[in-house]
C-alpha cells in the first residue's frame, strides 16, 4: 500500500502519525462489544488501532484501490465499498443489530453533508468522533450572534451533544492540508421533546437562515411559513436568526405547530 498516492478527488489526507491515530481512537474509547463504522479507512492506520479494541468493525470506503489491501490486513473487517453520502444506514444497523458508534478521518470537503447525514440518522447512531476542517468545528460551538453561528450549530446542539476536543498539526497528515483541523465528539443520546416535530424543528431553523441579513420576519416571509400570521408570534421578530438561541427556535417551532393544528 506504499505506493497510493492520496486523492485529491476523494479528500484524502492520510493521518500518518501512531500518536495522534491513538489520541484520536482514545476519544471514541471503543467497548469490545461495540458496533463501530469507519468512514474512509484509507491505508488503515486507525482501522489498526480500531482493532485493538474490538473484532466487530464496519469500513465505508468509496476508493477501490485500497479495498484489497485492507481486507489482507484485516479478513474480519466488513466493507461497505460505497459514497459515504449515499451509505443506507439502516443496511448498517441491521448488521450491528444495536446502535452504531462512528470514527473516521473524513473527507474535509464533504464535512458539513456528512454531520447532516449524522442528524438525519441519529436515531441509529449513538456517537462519532471525526476529525474535521477547525473552522467547521467552530461553527459546532458557536455562540449566538457570531459569523460562525448558524443553521449547524442550531441542529446540532439541540438534537446532540458537542464537544470539541483537541486542534491536530497539519504536519501529522500526508499530503499535508492547507487547513487547520481538529477532534470532536457528537453525541446522539441527548433526550429530545417528543412534542416537538423534529422535521418542523429543522425547517423553522433552515428558514429563519434563510438570508441572515433579515430580519427574522423577513426570513420567514420568503419561505414555506409565508402563510402564516406573524402578528400571533410573541417574540420579536424584528432581530435577525443569529440573535435566537435554541430555545427561541423551539418557541417558533411550537407556534407553527399549534397553528397548523387549528387551521386543519
Amino acid at each position: 500500500m506504499k505506493n497510493i498516492k492520496p486523492l485529491k478527488k476523494f479528500g484524502q489526507n492520510y493521518l500518518v502519525d501512531e500518536n495522534v491515530v491513538r489520541k484520536f481512537v482514545n476519544e471514541l474509547s471503543p467497548a469490545p462489544d461495540d458496533c463501530i463504522v469507519e468512514i474512509g479507512p484509507g491505508k488503515g492506520s486507525i482501522t489498526q488501532e480500531l482493532f485493538k479494541y474490538t473484532n466487530k468493525l464496519i469500513a465505508v470506503e468509496i476508493d477501490n484501490r485500497v479495498i484489497s489491501n485492507l481486507h489482507k490486513k484485516h479478513p474480519n473487517l466488513d466493507i461497505f465499498n460505497n459514497y459515504i453520502l449515499k451509505l443506507d444506514f439502516q443496511k448498517v444497523y441491521r448488521k450491528c443489530e444495536k446502535k452504531i458508534r462512528i470514527i473516521g478521518n473524513i473527507p474535509f470537503n464533504i464535512t458539513s453533508p456528512i454531520v447532516f447525514k449524522l442528524i438525519e440518522n441519529r436515531n441509529l447512531v449513538s456517537d462519532s468522533v471525526l476529525i474535521i476542517p477547525l473552522d467547521i468545528a467552530k461553527r459546532f460551538i458557536a455562540e449566538k450572534r457570531t459569523k460562525e453561528y448558524g443553521i449547524l450549530t442550531i441542529l446540532l446542539n439541540y438534537f446532540a451533544d458537542v464537544k470539541l476536543c483537541f486542534r491536530i498539526s497539519p504536519n501529522v497528515f500526508k499530503p499535508r492540508p492547507k487547513i487547520e483541523t481538529a477532534v470532536v465528539h457528537i453525541s446522539f443520546e441527548k433526550e429530545i421533546d417528543p412534542e416537538i416535530n423534529s422535521g418542523m424543528f429543522i425547517s423553522v431553523v433552515k428558514a429563519s437562515f434563510g438570508n441572515r441579513r433579515k430580519t427574522l420576519k423577513n426570513s420567514l416571509s420568503n419561505g414555506i411559513f409565508k402563510s402564516y400570521d406573524f402578528s400571533k408570534i410573541d417574540l420579536d421578530l424584528s432581530r435577525r436568526a443569529e440573535e435566537l438561541d435554541i430555545k427561541d427556535f423551539i418557541f417558533l417551532t411550537k407556534f407553527f405547530q399549534d397553528d397548523a393544528k387549528q387551521s386543519s
